[in-house]
């Protein structure tokens, strides 16, 4: 589900709990609210903002500790092509053909993530990616090592190709999203409640209307927030390609 459609969710459960308490002021007995009542109801309107902040904080924690892995995780990414790189470089003329490779898949890569095409990115786990990972690998197994030196180089060249994938396979695993959807259920249904008990106490003015408005959109906004960080490819807010391009442009030099 994109952040967009969540934070219209989280939106219309705000927002439309606020209306919906106006007009229960207006149908339910005056007897329903009186002081005594009203004390009660703050009570619980109490606890459950109470609860609905400690899960708001803890899903912007979950959220930007996987959107901050990611980001370390596109870096590793990026200072091991660039190993790998100087690597098949000091190997010799025999590896130029692993190193153009090499830049090709990267590439490749940032234009799957980052399409400038405008076209949905794909994920990493992609086959296409597999594909080219493996072209890459059996480059680098047909080296000739020709000394001890050489096959060092190889053998370097093999460990950090592991590292790579590694690092590829743990970065494809968050991609269908951490936020467990219940969370996400049971924080709307206490906003709604919540916004309902202040619809239920305000005159129906234009600007307590425009208050409330105000404080909806500033909710959804920060679901809106929490979804997208969760997303690192989709919505808003993206992990920067920078990294793998700066690799990019020191490859084969």
């Amino acid at each position: 589900m994109s952040s967009i459609t969540v934070a219209a969710i989280a939106f219309a459960c705000t927002f439309g709990g606020a209306m919906v308490g106006m007009l229960l002021q207006r149908v339910l007995p005056q007897s329903h609210l009186r002081p005594e009542s009203k004390e009660v109801i703050k009570l619980g309107t109490g606890l459950i903002a109470t609860m609905a902040a400690l899960v708001l904080g803890l899903l912007i924690g979950t959220a930007k500790t996987s959107f901050d892995a990611q980001s370390s995780g596109f870096h590793q990414l990026a200072t091991n092509l660039i190993l790998l790189d100087r690597t098949l470089a000091h190997y010799g003329p025999d590896a130029q053909q692993a190193r153009a490779q090499l830049k090709g898949t990267v590439a490749s890569v940032i234009e799957r993530l980052w399409p400038t095409s405008g076209v949905h990115s794909t994920a990493l786990q992609d086959s296409s990616i597999t594909d080219d990972a493996s072209v890459l690998y059996d480059s680098i197994r047909s080296l000739a090592p020709s000394d001890d030196f050489h096959r060092s180089l190889q053998a370097q060249a093999f460990q950090i190709s592991a590292d790579l994938a590694r690092n590829r396979w743990q970065l494809s695993q968050p991609t269908d999203g951490s936020l467990p959807i219940p969370f996400l259920v049971v924080l709307a249904f206490w906003l709604f409640v919540l916004f309902s008990s202040f619809g239920l106490f305000s005159p129906a003015n234009g600007t307590v209307i425009a208050v409330l408005l105000v404080c909806a959109l500033s909710v959804s906004g920060a679901v809106l927030l929490i979804v997208d960080l969760d997303q690192p490819f989709e919505g808003l807010l993206h992990v920067s390609s920078a990294s793998l391009r700066n690799a990019l442009g020191q490859l084969g030099k």
